[in-house]
This record gives structure tokens, sequence and C-alpha cells, in this order.
């Protein structure tokens, strides 16, 4: 194992990677912006490592500036987390060429599967099912004219380098579709540096169902369930909860198996996740594979009792896998909703400000993966995750009551700060959602008002610049200008125009 892993990422999964280390006996290192300053993991951190200003680009994304903390504070891995730099290939490659372990699949894994077009084309020849559609890119609009016809409206016009939501646009007619493929693919220009789309038929009213796996760098695998991740806003996930409810065991041992063949068959390593969507025939549709941690992995942590942020480390240090299939059981169910500092009143807008008020719920069964303390300022830099709480019971309905429990007990409050906790309860509340008859339209037609809604038109309501703006206070972007919280003394370990470091004693 590691002597000591810097953390290159912020939030609760900083916290989450800090804490699997800690009890491994790994010393940390965690980087951390200028916004970042006075965070918990940075708190809590051995070494914490300024790199740059609150701007993403400067900080969290500046692969140069991780690498030197990396080098002066004499770690051995980088545990990227999600999101930031954890799927870039290249950013892998960098910490092979220092001398440094990445956790995560190898560099030419990650980028073959960060290309959507090439990680269909790969699933494919593997066995797994893909939705109908191209599976190379379609360079002119007429390629992907004649590709939608033949699978026929609705379809998506996707990203090949997309990935967490974005990139992607749902065309409805043959009339739409000149647009929307030419603004995908400027999106996709500005957002990936990769211009590059593809199409395939849209499932409208369809499951989110994902397979997580681990495999070491030995060809041995296994896979830990399913999860469904049907309850979305603009692709992003809400509600997760595993197993995946009311699906044939057939079809869900099914969804398991392909899962590892398909990460098997291209050499992957480490924790990674399958997802598919799959339709009311319970027919699977191969839709990407995250090289990485996800967000909603307590809910297989709970119904398994493996710690994937720990097998991830095992198996990044070389150690085989140290499970078998057998070893894998499923015990009741655990269902997370995210905490997000939003106003799903207002389209749900980030609500960032400072949390005067902050109690996590508790109970038994109970789980909160947060990086929230009472003063902590909620940056509005950053995506707007403030936590997840995740509920565990024999069966699904105890699992629901828990977890609207636990949502009811959180106290979260603060100037300008609102929570999508009141939408999330009334998700767990949703008919349809309690019978598992759920599908990806959910959320949308929660937002969709009846015929009858009495709430004046659009342009009676008062427009959005007109609304109060959240006051956030000044980040303060001279380290020498702010206070350590701890107690720490400044080492100068490196140049005043590098990464400053700070190491609890």
């Amino acid at each position: 194992m590691f002597d000591k892993v810097l953390i290159a990422n912020r939030g609760e999964i900083a916290l989450r990677v800090l804490r699997a280390c800690r009890e491994l006996g790994v010393r940390t290192v965690v980087v951390h912006s200028s916004a970042d300053a006075d965070s918990l993991p940075v708190r809590l951190a051995d070494e914490a490592v300024r790199i740059g200003p609150a701007a993403s680009r400067r900080s969290y994304l500046n692969a140069a500036a991780i690498v030197e903390a990396a080098r002066q504070t004499g770690a051995q891995a980088v545990h990227p987390g999600y999101g930031f730099l954890s799927e870039d290939a290249d950013f892998a490659e960098i910490c092979a060429e220092n001398g440094l372990v990445f956790v995560g699949p190898p560099p030419q894994v990650m980028a073959a599967l960060a290309d959507k077009s090439t990680a269909r084309a790969l699933m494919s020849r593997a066995g797994l099912p893909l939705p109908p559609g191209s599976v190379r890119t379609l360079p002119t609009v007429t390629e992907a004219q004649e590709v939608a016809a033949e699978v026929g409206y609705p379809v998506i016009v996707k990203a090949a380098a997309g990935g967490g939501g974005r990139g992607m646009t749902v065309v409805r007619s043959a009339a739409e579709l000149p647009r929307a493929y030419a603004r995908t693919r400027a999106a996709a220009q500005v957002a990936f540096g990769d211009d590059r789309v593809y199409v395939e038929r849209y499932l409208a009213d369809a499951r989110h169902v994902e397979v997580q796996v681990l495999c070491d760098g030995e060809g041995n695998g296994v896979h830990l369930g399913t999860r469904d991740c049907s309850v979305q806003r603009r692709h992003q996930k809400l509600v997760e909860e595993a197993p995946a409810p009311a699906l044939r065991p057939a079809t869900l041992d099914t969804l398991a198996e392909v899962a590892l063949r398909g990460a098997l068959s291209v050499g992957f390593t480490g924790a990674g996740t399958v997802e598919f969507l799959v339709d009311d025939a319970e027919r699977a549709h191969f839709l990407e594979i995250n090289c990485r941690i996800q967000v909603e992995h307590p809910v297989t942590e709970m119904v398994t009792g493996v710690d994937l942020v720990r097998e991830q480390l095992y198996v990044a240090a070389g150690v085989p896998l140290r499970l078998r299939q057998s070893d894998v059981r499923l015990h009741g169910v655990a269902i997370e909703c995210r905490v997000n500092v939003e106003d799903p009143d207002r389209d749900f807008a980030p609500a960032p400000g400072r949390l005067d008020r902050f109690r996590p719920p508790g109970g038994p069964f109970t789980r909160v993966d947060t990086h929230g303390h009472v003063g902590y300022l909620v940056s509005p830099h950053y995506d707007s995750l403030l936590a997840k709480v995740a509920a565990w019971a024999p069966d699904r309905d105890a699992a629901l009551d828990r977890l609207d429990r636990a949502l009811a007990e959180f106290d979260v409050a603060g100037p300008g700060v609102r929570t999508t906790i009141p939408f999330a309860r009334r998700v767990l509340r949703d008919p349809a959602f309690r019978a598992a008859r759920h599908t990806t339209a959910l959320v949308e037609r929660l937002l969709t008002p009846p015929a009858d809604d009495a709430r004046p038109a659009d342009d009676a309501r008062p427009a959005d610049d007109a609304r109060p703006a959240v006051a956030v206070p000044p980040v303060v972007s001279d380290p020498r200008a702010a206070t350590d919280p701890t107690g720490r003394t400044a080492v100068p370990a490196v140049p005043t125009a590098g990464p400053t470091i700070w190491r609890n004693r």
C-alpha cells in the first residue's frame, strides 16, 4: 500500500477518499483552491496545498500544479475522485511520466472509453446491446439525417467526448435536427475541444440502470450489482438506489454479466460503472462506461458491505482483487438523495451562501456524506452538491420511509441558501416512484404544471434579474491574507510562485 496519497479534488468526495486513506494508515495531501482554504478536507488532511485561485481551470484542472504538489510533498499516488481530471487520460499519462500512480484505469483504456463513439464500437464487439443509431461519428448533418430517418424519431445527438450530462440534445422531429446538430457540435467544441457527434434513438420512457464493477491488473473482475439512477434533471442524477427495483432477476443477472464482460474486454482496472437504458420490455441498451468512482457509490457500499474507495486504492497499489464473485452478497435496499444548493422553484438555479445552520440527520442505517459545517461558505465557483443522504433497510418501502425521515431532519439555512431537499421528498412520495414504475421522465412530469394550473403566466411573473441576487462574501485570493483555522504553520516547501503547502503538526 502507498505511504502517501494526493487527493486531487474537493468537497465531499475529497473527504470520502481522505477517510478511506486514514483507515488504511495512508497519509494524505489535499490540494485546494483559495476558495476552499477553510474547507473540511483541508482541515483534516495531513498536508494541504494551495494550487491556485478559485477558478477551476487555474486550480483543480491545473495538472501541472497538481503534479508539482505531489512531487514536493512526496506523494506516491493521485486519487482524482470524480469530475475535474478523474477521466482525463492525458492527466493520467502525465502522472505516470512523473512517477505517480493514477488511481484509475490505464490512460489508453480511459482514452478509448472517453470517446463515446469508440466505446460503443468496443462494447458492440464485446456483445453488449446498443441502442439503434450510429456506431461511428457523423461529420455532416446529411449523415445525421440519414441515421435519424432510419432509426426513427425522437433521436438524441450526443458529443463523442461528452460526459456528466453535457453534450446531448434531444430531437423530436426532422425539422429540428439541422439546428440541433449544429448547436450540439458547437457546444461540444467549447466544452470538450472536440465537436464530433453521433446520433442514436432516444428512449423517452426508459430506466437508467448501471452496474458497478471492480477489476484488477491481472484480468480479474467482479460486479457488485445494479443501481437505478432514473430520477434525473437535465441528465444529472438526483436519486439513486441499489439494487435496481422492479426488474426481473434474469434481467439483473444479464446486465451484471454483460457489464463485467465489457469492462474486462478492454483491460479495465479499478472501480467503474457500466451504464444502460432499460426499456419497458426490459431490453437493455449500452450507454457508456465511467472510469471513476461514482457520486452514488454509497448505495452499493451499503448493500454489499464493500468499501469501493479502499478497493480502488488496493488495485492501484498492484494488489490482486481481494474479492471473488461468490463473496459479493446483496442485502436489503439502499436509496440516496443528492442535496444540492439549488432552488427548485427557480429552475434549479444555484443558491450558494454561508451556512448559518447545518445539522445533518442521523439515526439507524442512515449515512450522510458531506463537507458542510456551520459557517461554511458554499462557493458559487463549483458544483452545487453539498451532501448525499442515504438510507438502508431490509426492503424498499422501509428504505424510502427512512430516507424521507432523514431528509425531514436535515436542517440547512443561511442567507440566500436553498436546497433540493423539498423536491427530493416530493420524489420519494410520488406514487409512481413508490411503486418503482418511474422512468427518466419522472422529474419532467413533476415539474410540468397541470393544465388547470392557476399560476400566473410567465410574463406576469417577476423576471429572474428582478429577484435579489445572492450575496456571497468575497474570496480571499492571497493566501498570505488568510489565517489557518487549525493553527498550523506554513512550510515554505515550494517557491512562492508555486503551490503553498500547509502541514498538520
